[in-house]
């Protein structure tokens, strides 16, 4: 396997889902802008698209790739029984779950938002779209399943394209938000849920090469199967404790009219970027160790670690210091039309600041998970998220009155980068990691090469800065533009200070 060829095809597909989801929020941003309604959308989008986050993008991989690499390793018999055995168990538990929030659905919503109490047309705007939506998760979970089962077969490409459908069917009903109106929120709810269906019967068509899914009454719960749900749930905590700490952000958002619609679109720009030097990287480098692990292959196991950490620092240093250089035009640019005024913009743009500080630091805690993980030790990363959300939940009450919804970001990055850091020493403690000298040669080079790039990228944007401003209709052409070449700047640094070198592109893995 080539981790920066495997990577680059995962992110590709990856980046497409998120190029659609950008033009969905525009769109979203045109017609719903930062009011009301926008607010009860993203809640009811956000609980299932936090759940699709939580699974598909590291969680379920995280505790299900490294037993069913084991299981495959004894045999397809035994990889077979052992993944019935988890799809049948998955479907009852979904089931009931969907089943008794629908039925509890006002306390459900009260308890994600519950500044929406004290304005009651907003709280039964969001009971009703969320009961839209959530049957989603049902659908979402069985396809990361799916995915899980692709991905250890090396099949990344196939599970990367799955999350383009949502956005493709969202983006057709907001083609039509001017005739629509206020019940735009309505069928984009829908929308939702039509889509994960779609996604389920994608999926699955593909999966059946490997594995045929079939639902059993008579499950069979051994010791393979309890290990697995075991790990199954501190997974889902530790792998996903970004978007647990997002989610956290938006209820205490709720308090503060609009704050929950300026953290979301902070959210969708920096996501770009994690989505692939963090999701990506990890859903990629996962299958691979957990194999090389059980050969016992060490010296290739050191290896691809650092290779992985310095691929996922090499993308996302220079992406946060485009961030701390040009926040207020890139969220200017990309969503700065319509309803969406100039304060919004400028509020949007102060929070994706503050997120910025923690963009390396999301990214770091996917690929030191997966460390962990491919070793089926996941109490440690569990434990050490449990504490990083405990420390962003007291800093963002503490503080919240005070500074206001500003505080949310800042708290999850000083939040991620405790988590980041404590899992790098518990895996140096552990042995399951240790730096390699050429990581710590290329290092300080991609550092160096990240700080050239932002200065590039600063000079442009100011010899354009007429074409930037709020009322300019191609600010968007001319923010891509100036990205582009200044991506092509980074990349010849780079090359040039030898933090990066085309011989990475052809390097494999047994």
């Amino acid at each position: 396997m080539n981790l920066f060829q495997s990577t680059t095809t995962f992110s590709f597909f990856t980046l497409i889902s998120r190029i659609l989801g950008y033009i969905r929020d525009i769109f979203i941003a045109i017609f719903l802008g930062s009011g009301p309604l926008a607010d009860a959308f993203f809640v009811a989008f956000r609980i299932p698209n936090t759940f699709r986050r939580l699974f598909s993008e590291g969680a379920f991989n995280a505790a299900f790739i490294p037993s069913y690499a084991t299981e495959l390793a004894n045999g397809r018999d035994l990889s077979e029984k052992f993944a019935t055995s988890v799809f049948s168990l998955l479907i009852l538990c979904l089931f009931f779950l969907v089943l008794i929030i629908e039925i509890f659905m006002p306390a459900f919503v009260f308890l994600i938002a519950p500044g929406f109490s004290g304005t009651e047309d907003k709280m039964n705007v969001a009971i009703n779209l969320t009961r839209i939506t959530f049957p989603f998760l049902f659908f979402v979970s069985l396809s990361s399943f799916f995915s899980a089962i692709l991905n250890s077969h090396n099949r990344f490409a196939v599970a990367a394209v799955a999350p383009v459908i949502l956005n493709i069917f969202l983006i057709s009903v907001l083609l039509f938000g001017n005739i629509l109106g206020d019940k735009l929120v309505y069928y984009l709810s829908y929308a939702v849920t039509i889509a994960g269906i779609t996604q389920f019967v994608y999926l699955y068509f593909y999966v059946k090469k490997f594995y045929l899914p079939k639902f059993s009454v008579k499950i069979s719960i051994d010791e393979k199967v309890k290990k697995f749900f075991s790990k199954l749930l501190p997974s889902i905590f530790s792998s996903g404790v970004t978007q647990i700490n997002i989610l956290i952000g938006t209820i205490i958002a709720s308090f503060q009219a609009s704050a929950v619609s300026y953290l979301y679109y902070a959210d969708r720009i920096y996501q770009i970027n994690l989505a692939i030097a963090g999701i990506a990287i990890g859903t990629v480098l996962l299958p691979q160790l957990s194999k090389l692990i059980e050969t016992e292959n060490n010296s290739e196991v050191i290896s691809i670690q650092n290779n992985a950490l310095e691929l996922s620092l090499f993308l996302s240093i220079p992406a946060t210091v485009a961030l701390f250089v040009a926040s207020v035009p890139i969220t200017s640019a990309l969503f700065g039309y319509g309803s969406f005024s100039e304060t919004s913009v400028q509020n949007s743009a102060l929070a994706l600041y503050y997120f910025a500080f923690g963009l390396p630091a999301f990214s770091l805690i996917k690929v030191f998970s997966s460390f962990f993980f491919a070793r089926h030790e996941t109490k440690t990363p569990f434990y050490i998220s449990l504490i990083s959300v405990l420390l962003n939940v007291l800093i963002s009450i503490s503080l919240f009155q005070k500074v206001g919804f500003i505080i949310i970001p800042i708290a999850t990055s000083i939040a991620s980068w405790f988590n980041a850091i404590t899992l790098y020493i518990f895996s140096r403690k552990k042995d399951f990691f240790v730096f390699n000298d050429i990581f710590l040669y290329r290092f300080p080079r991609i550092l160096l090469s990240s700080l050239i790039m932002g200065l590039i990228f600063y000079f442009l944007l100011n010899l354009i800065s007429e074409k930037l401003i709020y009322s300019e209709n191609l600010k968007f052409i001319y923010l891509l533009l100036s990205t582009l070449a200044t991506l092509i700047c980074y990349l010849l640094v780079s090359i040039f200070t030898k933090a990066f070198k085309l011989s990475d592109i052809k390097l494999k893995y047994k």
